[in-house]
């Protein structure tokens, strides 16, 4: 059991979102924010394909926490499936 719970502790999930924004300071701010919102592990923000791939803990946060992080930021966001992602050659 105790090799179990250790591999629990370490899960982590990802959602890729397609975000409204338009520039380097945008790129910068959603860097300097989202990485403190309770839960999340990583994100890698790709400016071209205006998309924000978010490493996170499920015990502690979920997709719609970390979409109304960025709608708190005043940018507006859309889950893409993760067939989409790896179809579209965007950035993991």
């Amino acid at each position: 059991m105790n090799a179990q719970n250790q591999t629990k502790e370490k899960k982590v999930a990802n959602v890729t979102f397609r975000v409204s924004m338009h520039c380097k300071s945008c790129q910068e701010k959603i860097e300097r924010t989202i990485p403190f919102e309770k839960g999340v592990k990583d994100l890698t923000v790709d400016l071209e394909h205006k998309t924000v791939k978010v490493i996170y803990d499920p015990r502690k946060t979920n997709e719609a926490k970390i979409q109304k992080a960025f709608e708190n930021l005043e940018y507006t966001c859309d889950k893409i499936p993760d067939e989409d992602v790896k179809q579209s050659g965007t950035k993991k």
